[in-house]
């Protein structure tokens, strides 16, 4: 099974979304959550190069925000990067 991080903070509905996506299709994951911790989340933006949150990383790889990943499920693509 991949290894699925989704970094987040509040308030931020594309979390929340991303969230339910991955709650619904069964896939576990781990959970950073860096609400009022803005050091550590422009760590992460820089390291990923990803300037917003959802952060969406799979087996270490970026996939980038909410509609991406929303875009790979809706495409097929997703259980495939999650073997």
């Amino acid at each position: 099974m991949a290894k699925v991080l989704l970094i987040k903070k509040n308030p931020c509905p594309y979390c929340d979304r991303a969230k339910t996506l991955l709650d619904n299709k069964g896939i576990q994951f781990e959970t950073i959550d860096l609400t009022d911790k803005w050091d550590e989340l422009d760590q992460w933006k820089q390291k990923t190069g990803w300037k917003t949150v959802p952060i969406i990383l799979i087996n270490d790889k970026l996939i980038g925000g909410y509609n991406d990943l929303r875009a790979l499920d809706d495409e097929g693509k997703l259980d495939e990067l999650l073997k």
